[in-house]
């Protein structure tokens, strides 16, 4: 991982850019402290609703606590 002073990445930013799309993450500094992290952008993927169905089955007694920890939450006595 690559550490640059934001004055270097300000001079560089160009060639950090090249380097965060080739996958490499820079880590910028104000100092000797990190302020920000340059890395390749990855775009979110679409969720598609129904993409397991039938293929997760909930079993009839999920909801139900053990009586343990039922007790435990008082939810019964």
């Amino acid at each position: 991982m690559k550490e640059a002073k934001i004055g270097e990445a300000k001079t560089n930013f160009s060639q950090l850019v090249q380097r965060a799309e080739a996958g490499e993450e820079i880590v910028i500094k104000r100092g000797n402290t990190p302020v920000a992290v340059l890395s390749k952008y990855h775009a979110p993927t679409a969720r598609k609703p129904g993409r397991l169905k039938g293929r997760v089955k909930i079993h009839k007694d999920f909801d139900r606590l053990p009586d343990d920890l039922a007790e435990a939450f008082g939810l019964k006595s």
